[in-house]
Order: C-alpha cells, then structure tokens, then sequence
C-alpha cells in the first residue's frame, strides 16, 4: 500500500487546521491554578489538564517562550475549545492568554479564581463551561482529510544501540512519506544532534537555513559552556550508557535518523507554529516533556517516540505513539509501547517494512485509536525555562 491509500478521517477548526482529537482543554496559566483546573477537568467526561510549575515571576524572552507555549496548547487543532483558568494577580494574565485564543475562532472562556471568589467557586464554573463545550464537541463529525494537513512530532527518549538502528531509521523513512504527500515533520532535541549538525546543514533548502543550523547548536552549546560544562565532550545519561552508547556524537548520530532525507526547510523556535511544510527542525532541549510539550504547542497533532529502555510520557492533547528500538523492551514494557521496531534488528522484518506498518499504525491512531500514553492518562507538560525567575 502506498501512503497515497491512506484516508484520514479528523476534525476541520475554523482556521483550516485539522485535528485528529477533539478535547476541551482546561488550560491554567499559573501554578496556583493547576489543581483547581485538574480537579474541574477530572469532573468532566471529555475535559483535560495538566500540572505545571509555571506562569509568574517571568520576564523577558523566558516570559513570552511561555506565553507562546501556553497559546500553542490551546491552539492546537486537537482542542475543540479552551476554558483558560488563572489566579488573577500573576505576570501572565489568563485574560491575555484568552484574548489571543479568542481570535481562533474556537469556542473560549475565561475563569479567575480570585473574581470568582475562591477555588470551589472557580472549579465548579470552569467545570460547568467546560461541561458545556464537551457537548458541543460531541455533536462534531469527523470529515476525510489528507495526510497533507498533519504535523508530527518525533522524539527519542531511553535510547540504546539499537536507537540508531532500527526506530529512528524508521521514523526517518515515515517522516520522508510524510513530507512526499505535503505534511510536515519536526525534528527536535538540538542538545542530541550536537556531533551531526553538519549532516542536517548539507540538507538545507538555503543558505539562511543552513546557517541557522550552526548557530542553534552553537547558542546551545554556550547555555552548557556558561555552567562549566562541555556537552560535546559529555557522556549520555546512564539509561543511554546502559544501553549502549558511549558518547554523545554517537546518540547524536542515531538521534538524527529521526530526520529521514528530505531537505530541512527552516528551523523555528520553542513552541512555535512552522510556517513551511516538509521538514522542520525545532529548537528544544534534550528532555522528553519539554521538547515533546514545544513540538505539541507548535501545532503537533501527533508525535512518533522511539525508545530503547522504555518510558511512558505522553501529553494531555496529542496521541503519542511509542515505538520500541528492540523486541525485549517491547514485551517488557507493553502497558506502555505501542509498536515494535524490534524486527529490524532480528532480521525478519525491512525498514520498508516496519516504516510502512508505521504509516498504517500513524492513520489508525488519526482515525481515533488510542495510544497506550492515552488510555493510561499520561499527561505530561512542562516548558524549557530559557531565564531565571525573579
């Protein structure tokens, strides 16, 4: 089957944007917010939430990187509509976060915690308005739609000797599917291409683009050298080591398999939105919730996570697929890993193979297959703080 077969069938939102979810989002713009939105979002059959650390005491470029992010969630085409909660005396208003979602088009409201007169008052208005959007919600229909209009996150967390191998290397070839048929891939985890940004440079679709390769990995690896450490010289974690791999550059080079071969065609920032299609790299960190938290907030409907030791992360708005880079992990960890890689490695199963079944698994997931991350309620967030908190 070509990927041409594949029919998608999803949700049109009124900017054009396709989601392949259709959740109501109780969105906290402030930490003291986070247990009233999770408690009103855990009322409501449909709703969603997440704990978070964020959203006061930030200034700077770090206070619009969140803002941006917080945006992004809502944004997202996988949320129906957004009831944005806050405090009311934080740095980032929930008023300001609301006044920018309203121009979605989605279905916004706002909740403050402070003019509703407390927590019980406030959960029970934000569950009341979030109660009614679900309904509206469940009266959406789901209409055919084209490979064209997904973004997909890739990451890779535990990763092993086979990383490079196997998942990675089958990500890439589904992410060049992808790109075939109009979509746009991101690739992410800047701190794990370090020792392959040459690699990615020679596949720039300009000059612009290529530059711009060399001075993320070097604004990266002035934030390491500014706390004494070199990270081009530096060791993996211990789960990477224990699973094989010896140095960075060696992670760094399975890590960028995830990229496939198509031409890089921009790098964006943390949490924003590409702007061209095809492939796209991101500027995030290494770590798993952040990088997979930008990617989803920059409009990632879906994500691909290849892992070799096991892990179970996933995100309160967007499906993430695990794929295991071994078999034994794959049956170790089956409450948590969606698809096995494995076979690669075994020798009875090709990369075109495995790519293909990939294809298929990503399409059923789109047309409303739960991932395991999913059925297990694994709602991981958190944002890359890029400043001190004041």
């Amino acid at each position: 089957m070509t990927t041409s077969d594949h029919k998608i069938m999803a949700y049109r939102r009124p900017d054009g944007s396709v989601g392949i979810r259709n959740h109501v989002l109780i969105l906290p713009t402030i930490t003291c917010a986070t247990q009233a939105a999770k408690q009103a979002a855990d009322l409501v059959q449909g709703a969603v939430s997440f704990i978070h650390q964020h959203g006061c005491a930030q200034v700077g470029v770090d206070y619009d990187q969140t803002f941006r992010t917080y945006y992004g969630m809502g944004a997202n085409p996988n949320v129906y509509g957004v009831v944005v909660m806050g405090l009311g005396c934080e740095t980032h208003q929930a008023r300001s976060v609301y006044s920018e979602l309203k121009k979605t088009g989605k279905p916004v409201e706002l909740v403050s915690i402070q003019d509703e007169g407390g927590t019980l008052s406030a959960i029970a208005q934000a569950a009341r308005l979030a109660a009614r959007m679900v309904q509206e919600a469940s009266a959406e229909m789901r209409v055919e739609c084209s490979l064209s209009d997904l973004i997909v996150g890739t990451e890779c967390g535990g990763s092993d000797a086979c990383s490079g191998l196997s998942a990675n290397p089958a990500v890439g070839r589904f992410s060049d599917m992808l790109v075939t048929e109009g979509g746009t891939a991101i690739l992410a985890e800047t701190t794990e291409l370090i020792g392959a940004e040459h690699l990615l440079a020679e596949r720039a679709v300009n000059e612009h683009v290529r530059k711009r390769v060399y001075e993320v990995i070097g604004a990266m690896e002035k934030r390491a050298f500014g706390m004494g450490i070199d990270i081009r010289t530096g060791n993996p974690s211990p789960g990477n080591i224990k699973g094989g791999l010896s140095s960075l550059e060696e992670k760094s080079l399975g890590a960028s398999a995830k990229s496939g071969s198509s031409a890089l065609q921009e790098l964006i920032d943390y949490a924003q939105a590409p702007s061209r299609k095809g492939l796209v790299w991101m500027d995030t960190p290494g770590q798993d919730i952040e990088q997979m938290t930008g990617m989803v907030a920059g409009g990632s409907q879906l994500v691909l996570f290849t892992t070799g030791r096991g892990t179970p992360t996933g995100s309160p708005i967007a499906p993430v697929i695990k794929i295991a880079t071994n078999t034994g992990i794959y049956e170790r960890m089956s409450d948590n890993i969606d698809f096995n890689a494995g076979t690669i490695i075994e020798g009875t199963e090709t990369l075109a193979s495995v790519s293909e079944r990939l294809m298929d698994e990503v399409v059923r997931v789109c047309n409303g297959k739960m991932t395991k991350s999913e059925i297990m309620k694994q709602h991981d967030f958190g944002i890359w703080r890029i400043g001190p908190t004041f």
